[in-house]
């Protein structure tokens, strides 16, 4: 830990040009004396490093010092490669090359003698992507019971250990919709982070299924190794499961809309819109997708700046819901 604590107060001070043991102290829980003879086994070492008195005074690192920051340890190269970088996103602000070169060195970094037999990116993933937004359950009857749930805070170390020793994991979880949590055994492949909640993704029954971790009530290693199926990998099985998010919608709806609300239709509408017409007037016209008919009562919020014109029962269901809306807010009879 001290190693780790000199290189990391050498990072510090480069980064910041000087701070005072008591910054130094409270940052690594120590006390201001550690932080002083931690100061002076680096200045032995010959580090240009040293204290100065006087206000504004403080530790400080010769400015024309430079520590060479491409040595990381093992771990920290195994979650960087593990959380990776999102190129579709990147090439949005023309880094997309930049940031698979990197990726790249990351990967190459992590082969050799030293790889660890179970890499952390093997059992670790970090999906920057938002949830598929036509879906707003998240939930999927396709053997996957994830979506979108708030995290509590559990502890997932002990299943993390599991992933990377292949280890099968005894759960106690509760599905969505349901009040009481049932037992399963899972062959786990990893973890992936997406949207800021945790899945478990593994095998039941040789079946692939994905776990939100808000709804994990308790969880066991078991001492039998975990049966993966052959050639199946972490990447590969969350590949799939996202299949199931994305279903073909049940509707596809038209409809004009005024075109100074379009970009309200899309923050509302997220990827449910489908597809934008070229302006004909003060109009496009805009095909949205509904998992089902009655899902057309989402277009009411745009009120009379949209008008649906297909297919026919959409339009007639939103002429319906139109006169119940008329009906309820009627004024009273003056009497």
């Amino acid at each position: 830990m001290k190693s780790s604590r000199l290189m990391s107060t050498l990072l510090l001070l480069q980064t910041r040009g000087s701070m005072t043991a008591e910054e130094l102290a409270q940052r690594f829980e120590v006390s201001r004396r550690t932080i002083l003879r931690d100061v002076e086994a680096l200045s032995e070492a010959g580090i240009p490093i040293r204290t100065e008195r006087g206000r504004g005074g403080g530790i400080v690192l010769d400015r024309r010092a430079r520590l060479d920051l491409s040595r990381l340890e093992p771990a920290e190269l195994q979650l960087l490669t593990a959380a990776g970088l999102d190129t579709r996103q990147l090439d949005a602000v023309g880094l997309g090359n930049l940031g698979a070169r990197a990726q790249e060195k990351l990967e190459a970094a992590m082969r050799g003698p030293l790889a660890p037999a179970v890499p952390l990116a093997d059992v670790l993933r970090i999906d920057s992507a938002g949830w598929f937004t036509a879906r707003s359950d998240g939930g999927s009857d396709g053997g996957s019971d994830g979506g979108p749930d708030a995290d509590p805070g559990t502890d997932l170390t002990a299943l993390l250990d599991a992933c990377r020793g292949r280890r099968r994991v005894e759960l106690a979880y509760r599905r969505s919709g349901e009040s009481a949590a049932r037992r399963l055994t899972v062959d786990p492949y990893g973890l992936v982070s997406k949207a800021g909640s945790w899945y478990l993704i593994g095998d039941v029954d040789g079946t692939a299924r994905m776990f939100n971790a808000a709804r994990i009530r308790s969880h066991t290693a078991l001492p039998e190794p975990a049966r993966l199926r052959d050639g199946a990998t972490l990447a590969s099985v969350w590949s799939a499961l996202l299949e199931q998010f994305a279903p073909a919608p049940a509707l596809e709806v038209r409809a004009l809309l005024r075109a100074n609300r379009l970009d309200l239709a899309r923050r509302i509408l997220g990827a449910r819109l489908l597809g934008v017409s070229e302006p004909e007037g003060d109009r496009v016209t805009i095909t949205v997708a509904c998992e089902e008919l009655e899902a057309v009562r989402q277009l009411l919020q745009f009120g009379d700046h949209l008008q649906v014109v297909d297919p026919p029962e959409a339009v007639r269901r939103v002429h319906e819901l139109a006169q119940e809306l008329a009906a309820a807010h009627a004024p009273a009879a003056e009497g």
